[in-house]
């Protein structure tokens, strides 16, 4: 990927697609470090990291709502949102056939639902953040006089105005830059996050020596899952299809094989993402009406039995709805037998329709284990050396993070090489 940014600099309009990007990621991590006026920074910090809820918004936003930051709601309520959406796309049918031939405009109603569900959510999580913390506000120059309920009322539209601007950032990302301008910003947070976790694990070796080789072996661990993610990201089941030889007038169409890839973890990271948002959702309705309870974090707290069925359960349902999203054997048959192609051995229509099930229910089924074995299992081979010294790590290189990064800049790197063979194309032609 390095290499290929390197190559990109070296084109005009590549450079200043890259530039642009770069420098609004500049000012995404800028506002996660502008503190909120009238907050107590050392309760922010100590309090999300003993909530889990808290402390996964925390991880994908860079660490800004532990700093007490204007962007600490970061892009979780669009995401939140987006799916949402894409549920309802998917269960109304007004909705699909908005998204399906709506087209141009189609898309951008859907974009404005989108956003209004993330405005509705982004000030659903700020007062329930502000309810959180209403006991730890302590006015200062801006808030003087002023009573705490309208000092409360002030700091929820700052976090909303914050939690808004991330999402004008991202759209802006997407339509100016390269890549996703959502999936950018949560990469960088999540990277962020980490790097500083790691420095700060380092700096705990100048103590005790003894920390060197756990946090040695944490990252040989990191490596090894890291490496297993890629391999599986990558992977994919070729179906091999071969198209009939048609004659239209004087030319000769067709005759040649190709074949159908269907992605071992088609999905991506967004099973985990669901499941995550689900089990933790009533912990955020919790510290909105019940702001200094634990009842939650003591029954489905993350490493607690309740968690891993719940998690697992859900990763493996939300698996099997998003492949039906992504992959529709029906139509995928249609389309063969329309063109004059054929799977070998095979019969076309309803044998195709129904081999293309089974072969898509098998890989689901291997993709839902992997990612609920990615999600769950990692928590404990990291706890044999949680310490001090690495127990912040832990945190910091979540399942859920490691997913998001490994698909993110593999995505990044497609688009860039899309981008730079665009441009050779553009070449040849002149």
């Amino acid at each position: 990927m390095f290499k290929a940014i390197g190559n990109a600099f070296k084109v005009k309009e590549v450079r200043r697609k890259l530039l642009i990007t770069f420098f609004l990621l500049l000012v995404f991590r800028i506002g996660c470090w502008i503190p909120l006026p009238g907050i107590e920074l050392s309760i922010f910090s100590s309090t999300t990291g003993s909530n889990d809820f808290l402390g996964l918004i925390n991880a994908v936003n860079g660490g800004a709502l532990s700093n007490g930051a204007l962007l600490a709601l970061g892009v979780t309520p669009y995401i939140t949102s987006s799916i949402i959406m894409q549920l309802m796309t998917f269960a109304i049918p007004s909705l699909e056939k908005l998204s399906k031939e709506g087209g141009e405009e189609g898309r951008k109603k859907i974009n404005f639902y989108t956003r209004v569900i993330a405005l509705v959510l982004c000030l659903a999580q700020a007062i329930g953040i502000i309810a959180s913390f209403g006991g730890y506000l302590t006015p200062d120059v801006l808030w003087a006089g002023a009573p705490s309920w309208l000092m409360g009322v002030g700091l929820v539209l700052m976090l909303t105005a914050g939690g808004m601007f991330t999402v004008w950032l991202g759209e802006r990302i997407t339509d100016l830059g390269i890549g996703n301008g959502m999936s950018l910003l949560i990469f960088v947070g999540i990277l962020s996050f980490a790097s500083s976790t790691l420095l700060t694990s380092f700096a705990q070796i100048g103590t005790n020596l003894d920390y060197l080789w756990n946090i040695l072996i944490f990252l040989g661990a990191l490596l090894l899952i890291f490496t297993l993610i890629v391999l599986v990201d990558l992977a994919e089941r070729r179906i091999p299809v071969q198209y009939a030889k048609q004659i239209k007038g004087r030319k000769m169409y067709g005759g040649q094989s190709t074949y159908i890839p269907v992605r071992v973890n088609g999905s991506g990271v967004l099973p985990i993402i669901f499941a995550t948002a689900i089990v933790t959702f009533p912990q955020l309705i919790s510290s909105i009406f019940w702001p200094g309870s634990n009842w939650y974090s003591e029954i489905l707290g993350t490493g607690s039995w309740a968690y891993i069925f719940l998690t697992a359960l859900f990763i493996l349902f939300f698996a099997y709805f998003t492949a039906q999203m992504t992959f529709n054997p029906e139509d995928i048959s249609k389309r063969i037998q329309q063109n004059g192609g054929f799977i070998p051995g095979i019969r076309a229509g309803k044998p195709t329709t129904e081999y293309l099930k089974r072969i898509s229910h098998r890989i689901t089924l291997f993709g839902a284990i992997f990612l609920a074995f990615i999600a769950l299992v990692p928590s404990f081979a990291f706890k044999v050396v949680d310490i001090s010294s690495t127990g912040s790590l832990i945190s910091a290189f979540s399942a859920t993070g490691l997913m998001i990064v490994v698909s993110v800049a593999l995505e990044f790197e497609k688009r860039l090489d899309a981008q730079m063979m665009m441009r050779t194309y553009k070449g040849f032609l002149k």
